[in-house]
């Protein structure tokens, strides 16, 4: 134990002394007319080996405050946008079948498990779907009120588009 405490203690003290003297650079060339760096002249011909003082700078990198960082996890929140990009808004559809055709656009594009709902005149159409696209057969004629509502895998409403008035014209049959 005592042994191994003044190994310890000796090889410290060399390490100090090393660090302390001038750092020198030895130079020549070998056999095949490489350049040779080394601490110490070559063997047997510390002649030919040219001595290249170093001056010994330290370079301290002082420690990084992390007290300025912001360490703490954060949830992205992504913010999603659902717009009815047809038909246009107080558009008039003329249609004696009564087919009315709705296009939407989610940004951005949604995940797995999401779903769009299509709200007409206030109540759900159909079950959501994993499209924005939408086909109504048989409407009424007169004035309806269109919305698309993106729904997270929860059933949670995550993002709606703004309420649309759209106008549908059907020939009267007497």
């Amino acid at each position: 134990m005592l042994r191994s405490t003044l190994l310890l203690l000796l090889t410290m003290l060399l390490g100090v002394q090393a660090a302390a003297a001038p750092n020198k650079v030895y130079v020549w060339r070998n056999a095949d007319g490489n350049l040779v760096f080394s601490d110490s002249p070559k063997p047997g011909a510390e002649e030919i080996a040219e001595e290249i003082e170093v001056k010994n700078k330290q370079t301290i990198i002082s420690s990084v405050d992390t007290s300025v960082l912001d360490v703490t996890p954060r949830t992205v929140q992504e913010e999603y946008q659902v717009e009815i990009t047809q038909p246009e808004d107080h558009a008039t559809i003329r249609d004696n079948s009564g087919s009315v055709y709705i296009s939407g656009r989610v940004a951005p594009v949604f995940k797995r498990g999401f779903k769009v709902r299509l709200l007409f005149d206030g109540e759900p159409h159909s079950e959501p779907q994993t499209r924005s696209v939408f086909i109504l057969r048989d409407v009424d004629r007169g004035e309806h009120k269109i919305k698309l509502e993106l729904i997270n895998n929860k059933g949670k409403v995550i993002a709606s588009s703004k309420e649309r008035t759209i106008y549908l014209h059907r020939a009267r049959v007497n």
